[in-house]
This record gives structure tokens, sequence and C-alpha cells, in this order.
């Protein structure tokens, strides 16, 4: 029974979604599977070639540096060529810049590479992370992310292994395997994932939204900048499983392998639970999701202070690594509802950034304060800000939208919304096209149908508040048009029933004129 059980989970947990985004799920998948050289970049330039640590440590900050550039970079790639293109550039010069580092013998050729290896490889996660939230159903995208950063951990998981005996053998063959894998990658983005960027005409404010939305537009967005600066609070935290615990632990006594046997406590965990996980959180509110891991993540690593043995390492590792399963595919659906989708790869970019920059930040942290107070210092530091960043998201999320992304959701259901709507009876009177909508009468979205051009999915009207506009006055979708049939205050209307259902006759349900808006089609 209980394996029934199982299969019927992992069954709903995999269905529904489309053909598409299992293209890009194993293309992800098999980009982790070929990650070698960031696992042993620091023992190939000091064991192999002879370099320092500090020379190995500069070389990890230019590769660090390198994805901050691209993180925006790659967005606005997104936005303006399409995701695939932007893919496609990527993952290519992705594998030629690997390919490249395993040849470079001179130590400022190595860092320059290393600089470009940093930019290439960081560049396509906008672009993935737009077109996951481009193909895949707003009701699933948390489901999917969850999914994807599965499969990100299980191959770094399988990678890191893997680059230990190829390292043995040679630490040039590691390179090369890495670019051999992402070439197939790319090749698998050509010859099977079309382009998924949404025309100009489909955005909220149709022609030319795409040129609306720049840099200074995500700059200027208030509630997701302050998304994007939660998110680099949190990225310090998690960034301390690598940075500040391995060091940690060697100043506490602990050995290398020590260190990896309580680390690898995370693979497992995100392998063995994301999914179970994703189940019991997909359709939870990501506002308080996101306060509870923000806190979790920051007592998580605030335990640290009081372990003394392997176990209990272990032990705190599995508390942060629960936080961090909830945190990261719900961050990511939270940053698609605020991004328009005209602009994803720019929001997209600008998030990941956030990332990179506490992936700099991190280490300099950890050692500045490890060197002059302690560990004890650094964990205690990690509860205060989860708890700030906990109490962040609390405030941001009572400004959240309850939904997004309603234009497409409305032009994938028109041959449903068309099929119930009312029909004019033959001989009834037909309104003609206006000039302009009627101020309170039943528009598509906008401020009430008095500004057609300023719809959104967070502005709210008389006669179209918010998302789909249902709103006092009603009919509103978004898009500031009437809908075809929809009903004018003061006049009766005959309502079709939908399928299964019997009309219900009520006291103003009586036969009567209906009025038809300016384009049936334009729902």
């Amino acid at each position: 029974m209980p394996l029934v059980a199982a299969r019927r989970a992992v069954r709903e947990t995999v269905s529904g979604l489309p053909r598409d985004f299992w293209w890009l799920w194993t293309s992800t998948l098999v980009n982790r599977l070929g990650a070698f050289v960031a696992t042993f970049m620091a023992l190939y330039l000091t064991l192999d070639r002879g370099y320092s640590a500090s020379y190995a440590g500069l070389v990890a900050s230019l590769h660090g540096l390198g994805g901050v550039v691209s993180s925006l970079g790659g967005g606005v790639m997104a936005d303006r060529l399409g995701r695939r293109p932007t893919l496609l550039v990527a993952q290519v010069s992705t594998a030629v810049s690997v390919a490249l580092l395993g040849f470079m013998r001179d130590p400022v050729a190595i860092a320059f590479v290393a600089f470009l290896v940093g930019a290439a490889s960081n560049a396509s996660r906008p672009a993935v992370q737009a077109m996951m939230a481009d193909i895949v159903r707003p009701e699933d995208r948390v489901r999917a992310f969850s999914l994807n950063y599965w499969a990100i951990n299980l191959g770094f998981a399988v990678s890191s292994m893997a680059a230990g005996f190829i390292a043995e053998v040679s630490y040039r063959a590691g390179f090369l395997i890495e670019a051999g894998m992402t070439l197939t990658c790319a090749i698998l983005v050509f010859l099977k994932l079309p382009e998924s960027r949404p025309e100009s005409g489909t955005a909220v404010g149709g022609a030319g939204a795409t040129d609306a939305v720049g840099l200074g537009t995500v700059v200027r967005d208030g509630r997701f900048m302050g998304v994007v600066g939660l998110s680099f609070l949190v990225a310090l935290i998690f960034q301390q499983g690598s940075v500040g615990l391995p060091v940690a632990m060697g100043a506490a006594g602990f050995t290398p392998a020590d260190y990896g046997l309580a680390i690898a406590v995370n693979g497992v965990l995100i392998v063995a639970l994301q999914i179970p996980v994703t189940r019991f959180i997909e359709h939870r509110d990501p506002g308080r999701l996101l306060v509870v891991s923000s806190v979790l993540a920051g007592y998580g690593f605030g335990l640290t202070a009081f372990a003394g043995s392997i176990g209990v390492f272990a032990l705190t590792v599995c508390v942060w690594t629960l936080a961090e399963i909830v945190n990261a595919p719900t961050q990511t659906g939270v940053v698609v509802r605020l991004s328009p989708a005209q602009g994803r790869g720019r929001y997209q970019g600008m998030y990941t950034m956030s990332w990179s920059v506490a992936a700099l930040v991190a280490p300099l942290m950890s050692g500045v304060v490890i060197d002059r107070w302690g560990a004890e210092w650094l964990w205690g530091l990690c509860a205060v800000i989860g708890t700030v960043a906990g109490l962040g998201y609390w405030a941001l999320m009572l400004r959240m939208p309850e939904s997004e992304d309603r234009v497409p959701e409305l032009k994938d259901r028109r041959p449903e919304l068309e099929d119930h709507m009312p029909v004019p009876e033959e001989g009834a009177a037909v309104a003609l096209p206006r000039e302009k909508p009627t101020v309170g009468g039943p528009t598509v979205g906008g401020q009430g149908g008095a500004e057609p051009d300023r719809a959104g999915p967070d502005r709210a009207g008389p006669g179209g508040a918010g998302p789909g506009g249902a709103g006092p006055g009603g009919g509103g979708t978004g898009l500031g048009e009437r809908i075809p049939g929809a009903p004018v205050p003061g006049e009766p209307v005959v309502e079709k029933p939908l399928p299964g259902e019997t009309a219900v006759p009520g006291p103003a349900a009586v036969p009567g004129p209906a009025a038809v808006g300016e384009a049936a089609g334009s729902v």
C-alpha cells in the first residue's frame, strides 16, 4: 500500500506539465551532470598547477564576478533576442571557454578565461527561468521550479562524486567532459525547444510592451527590488554552507572528510524530499512559506554554534536544508508573479544577480567575522539575518497581488469563454464600438474602464479590480476592452448555464437584449 501511494504521488507530481518543460528539465540535468570544473577548480590550481591558495581564491572571485555581470546581460538578451537564442549562445560559449580553460598555463590567461566561464555559464539562468515561466501554467509553476531545482541538485551530487575520480586520471579530461556535456545541452535546446517569448501583442499594454520594460523599469519596481534585497540576505545565509561551515569545522579540529560527510546530508535530503515537500507546499501561501523558510535557514545555521560532533553538525544541516527546499522554488515563483511577461528575462536576471553578489560577499563576511570574533558570532549573525529577512518578507507580502498573468490565461480560455457567453437574439440591438470605454461599465481591466491603457495585474478600478477585473461593475479581464455579452448595469440579461448545470431564473433573469462589446474575438 505505501508503494502504491508513493507511485501515485510521483505520478501526480510529474503529470500535467508540458513536453517542452521536460526537454528543458532534461537539458538542466545534463548540464549539471557535467559540472565538474566548479568542484575541482581549487584543487586543480593548487595541487596540479602549483599556485597559491590566494591565487585560487582570486580565480574563484573572478569566476563569480563574471556571473554577476552576465546575470543582467543574460536577462536583457532573453527579452530582446528570445529565450532560445540566449540559451544557445550561452551554452556554446560555456563549452568553448571551459575547454579553453583546460589548456591555459599562464596565470593571467587562466584568470581571464575563468571570468569568461563564469559569465557564459551564468548567462543562461535568466533564460531558463523565463522560459519555464512562459511554458508552464501559473498554478503549476511552483511544482515545475521544484522539479528543476531537484534536477540541479541531483546532477550536482553525481558530478561531485564523479569529479574526484576524473581528477585522479586527468584534470584536463574533466574540462573536456564538461565542455562536451554543455555542448550536448545546446544541441538539445536547438533540436527540441521552440522559442517561448510572448509576442508583443499578448503582453499587458499591447504592442511595444517589450521596449517599455528596461532595466530602469526593473530598478524602479520597489516591490520587486525589495524581493531582490531579501533574496540577497537569504543567499548570504545559504552560502555559509560552502564557505563558513568548512572553515569553522576546520578551526574546530574536524577533517575535510568530516565536513564532506556533514554537507552530503544536504544533497541527499534535497534529492529525497524535494518532490514530497513540493506536494505539501504547492498551493500554500508563498508569503508564509518565505517567512518560515528564511527564519528556519537563519536559526538552522545559528544552531551550528552549539555543534560539537559530526552528528550535531549533520542535524543542523538537516534544518537549513529543509528551509532551502521550501525557499528556492517559492521565491522563484514569487519573482515570476511580479514580472511582466515581456520583461521576465530582465527580472530573472536581476534576481539571479542577487545570488551572484551574495556568492562574492559571503566569503569576505565569513572570513572577517571568524577571524575577529569567532565562528559563534557568524552563526549568531546568520540567525539575525534570517529574522530580518523573515520580517521583510512578511511586510512585503502584505502588498503582493493575488495572481498574475491573467492575459495569457484568458487567451488560453477563449473557446471556453466564447462558448458560454450570452448570444444576442435575432433582431436584438447590438452596441456599436465606442471611442472610449464607459466609465464604471463592464470594461476589461484597467482603472474602471476610464484608463484602458493602464491595465495591469495589480491595478484596481470600479470596472476591473485587479486580475481579471473582478470588481464592482464586473466584466474585466485586463485588456481595457468590453467583454462580448458582458452585462450592462441596469439592463436585464439571459445567462447561458455551464455544461451540467440547470438554469435557475432569478428575479432579474428575464429575457432582454444583450449588449456586445467592441470586438468579439478580443478576449
